[in-house]
């Protein structure tokens, strides 16, 4: 009788190893697929004094106006790449600049301009 017990119980079927790679294997190729690819970095910003508390700039602040297609600086149109160099021309250690966005600019953009500017010896400050 334990002969018979014995066939009649059903045997568990082992866990299929190939059916557990091709989980990990898809969970790997999700989490590979939805991760960013892009390094990040932080740039510190500062927010803008009000009133009559900030001191008064000796010299007149140079404006950047920054839009989708074009970049200007004191209404003289520029490329990105030489807005760093133009920048040290225009203004004074002490100096001011100003950064006005016009309608549409990306987010991107303005980090982009704010990259040139990163290490520049004057204040910067982005107009909203």
């Amino acid at each position: 009788m334990p002969d018979a017990l014995r066939r009649m119980t059903p045997r568990r079927a082992g866990l299929s190893l190939t059916s557990l790679i091709d989980v990990i294997f898809l969970l790997l190729l999700f989490f590979m697929l939805s991760s960013t690819f892009s390094r990040l970095g932080e740039m510190e910003l500062t927010a803008a004094r009000q009133g009559s508390d900030a001191p008064a700039q000796p010299q007149p602040p140079v404006f950047v106006q920054l839009t989708t297609e074009s970049l200007r600086l004191n209404a003289r149109e520029i490329p990105l790449e030489a807005l760093r160099s133009a920048l040290t021309d225009a203004a004074s250690a002490d100096g001011l600049v100003l950064i006005a966005l016009g309608a549409g600019v990306t987010a991107q953009r303005l980090v982009d301009v704010l990259a040139q500017l990163r290490d520049v010896p004057f204040a910067v400050q982005v107009l909203t």
